[in-house]
């Protein structure tokens, strides 16, 4: 006889351990979570971190002032400390039609509560001496947002939903998921077979992988990311903004007194983790228009993850065509600043069958089959419409 779980987590980034924790918070279930490899080792853990208000759907919006307020209280709740820096988010807009879509989602932002400022030219430059200005028609900035540690929270999420009875498995990777009836039946592994009625798929790039054994299409695509760091230089001396040029769709933040900095993006979508260490010269030269000391600064380490991408830049979260087969996944580029709050949504959904708060249906799976996409511009990885910052 197999083992038995009342649910069946797959994937141990932070929407994974934090769907985890706030399962066993409201509910007495017996749950596994299955990692493939160690927690946060996957795209949780090579992210950027970045964590901000400032999109143009209600949706993300919605999701990120809840998941702003449950980093700063994570320490009081976890006892972990997110390390969560409120440096402030910043975008540059170089031309007129930038400005009338920031405007825009500006007007929405401020609408649902965040406070945005609209600064010229020159207010930019004081917030941000080190970058080149004159280009710029204005910049959108948010106080309050930054990036966190995703390690932490991952570890976080991870030792409190152990400490209520969580079962974590970390390399222990799915092999398959039994279906009969129409019905999820089990989950094997390369550890064994689990028997459970409630699957949740939080794994990522390899979503649409999981998808496959259920028998369900999930439209989620990996696309490698790459992020470099340089050394320090004087020019980073102080704590900055997450500074975004939308027109070069290029950020950067500052990293132990240097800058992390993105390289290009792919051209075509796979599962390839490793640095190409070849494009640093491209890296160099998407980002030193906007920040000329970069020319003088040196690469000192980079590293490689993936994004989850879905067809319109949004998450997929609900219960799929297949009985006890939710899904939590597609945050193309959002799911470390998300997983919080995802967490938290989905386990009110797999308990009560509704949830709190936060209004999920547009971000059913069901939307992809009945044409109700969510067009988010406003993004960074570059392979639909124009971060994890």
């Amino acid at each position: 006889m197999p083992e038995r779980a009342d649910v069946c987590i797959i994937g141990g980034g932070v929407v994974g351990c934090s769907i985890a924790y706030h399962l066993a918070r409201i509910s007495r279930l017996k749950i596994v979570l299955l990692e493939q490899g160690h927690l946060g080792g996957g795209s949780t853990g090579r992210s950027a971190g970045g964590v901000r208000r400032q999109f143009l759907t209600e949706i993300h919006i919605q999701l990120s002032i809840e998941s702003v307020k449950i980093f700063q209280t994570f320490r009081e709740e976890t006892g972990w400390d997110p390390d969560f820096r409120e440096t402030g988010y910043l975008f540059l807009l170089s031309t007129e039609e930038e400005r009338t879509r920031f405007r825009s989602a500006v007007e929405l932002q401020r609408h649902l509560g965040v406070s945005v400022e609209v600064l010229p030219p020159a207010e930019i430059q004081r917030l941000a001496p080190c970058l080149r200005v004159d280009d710029l028609l204005e910049g959108t900035y948010t106080a309050g947002d930054g990036y966190a540690s995703p390690f932490q929270v991952v570890w976080g999420y991870a030792e409190r939903a152990a400490d209520l009875g969580v079962d974590i498995r970390e390399r222990c990777e799915v092999t398959g998921v039994r279906v009969a009836g129409g019905r999820i039946q089990a989950v094997e592994s390369r550890k064994g077979t689990i028997a459970t009625p409630v699957v949740v798929n939080a794994a990522g790039p390899y979503a649409g992988c999981v998808g496959e054994m259920v028998g369900v299409e999930v439209p989620v695509t990996p696309w490698r990311r790459q992020l470099f760091v340089t050394a320090p230089f004087p020019d980073l001396a102080r704590e900055l903004p997450v500074t975004i040029d939308v027109h070069r769709n290029w950020y950067f933040r500052r990293e132990e007194g240097g800058a992390l900095i993105p390289a290009p993006t792919d051209r075509q979508p796979s599962f390839n983790t490793a640095v190409d260490w070849g494009i640093v010269p491209e890296v160099y030269a998407a980002g030193v228009h906007r920040l000329p000391a970069l020319a003088h600064a040196e690469v000192v380490r980079g590293w490689a993850g993936l994004y989850d991408i879905s067809p319109d830049n949004h998450p997929i979260l609900g219960e799929s065509e297949v009985p006890g087969f939710y899904l939590a996944c597609g945050f193309s580029g959002h799911g470390f600043m998300h997983g919080p709050v995802t967490g938290k949504l989905m386990a009110e959904l797999i308990v009560n069958g509704r949830t709190t708060g936060i209004d999920i249906g547009p971000l059913s799976p069901r939307r992809f089959h009945e044409g109700n996409l969510i067009q988010e511009p406003i993004t960074m990885h570059g392979v639909v419409n124009s971060d994890n910052q």
